[in-house]
């Protein structure tokens, strides 16, 4: 379940730019009304509107998931901090500019980031990340566990590389497909792949 909600935000994205890509003059007109404040010169159009749209619920929608979570009391994961801050930043830069080249590069930031902090996390501090988050569940010698967090660190570098050429070698159309299955497609197969590798080191009840 954790999985989807982590996804709510690209599902609805591509929900939007999908909606709006059928209706164009529906959505440049409501782009308009809404954003026009905000963007530069008061006045989107009808290729730059679907993105725009998409791009406004991507960020109410990650905003959503941290007020839902303080509200039940959980704690936020930094990462969900860090992409709000993304969405936000970038989001706000394709709205203002009517320019999809921002939004297209937040997924590729966010794999980056967190990448790089189970990088900084291991060769800096000596500490796995990921051993930190399935060492309840796994017993694994840390020759095993270095190679299992290496192998995440790979795997963002590569899911951030592939964003970039699908975003700026193909239409929005496809990246938006990309985003959605293609990102989730992925790393479902990623996890797969290690439960496989892993399955003789989960621990098991009696």
């Amino acid at each position: 379940m954790k999985i989807l909600f982590d996804f709510l935000p690209i599902v609805l994205f591509f929900g939007m730019f999908k909606y709006a890509e059928a209706n164009t003059a529906w959505s440049a007109q409501t782009a308009t009304d809404w954003l026009g404040f905000m963007v530069s010169g008061g006045v989107v159009g009808i290729a730059e509107a679907p993105v725009l749209l998409a791009t406004v619920v991507v960020i109410l929608a990650t905003l959503a998931q941290i007020l839902w979570l303080v509200a039940r009391g959980r704690k936020i994961d930094t990462m969900l901090w860090v992409s709000l801050g993304l969405v936000t930043m970038l989001g706000g830069a394709t709205i203002y500019f009517h320019s999809e080249s921002f939004i297209k590069w937040k997924p590729t930031v966010l794999y980056w980031v967190m990448g790089g902090a189970l990088l900084v996390g291991q060769l800096v501090f000596g500490k796995n990340g990921i051993q930190k988050l399935m060492g309840a569940q796994m017993d694994l010698p840390d020759a095993i566990w270095r190679k299992v967090n290496y192998s995440w660190i790979a795997f963002f570098a590569v899911m951030g590389v592939l964003n970039l050429w699908v975003a700026f070698n193909f239409p929005t159309a496809t990246w938006v497909n990309f985003k959605l299955f293609g990102g989730l497609g992925l790393m479902l197969v990623f996890v797969l792949a290690q439960a496989v590798f892993l399955n003789k080191h989960i621990k098991t009840e009696p």
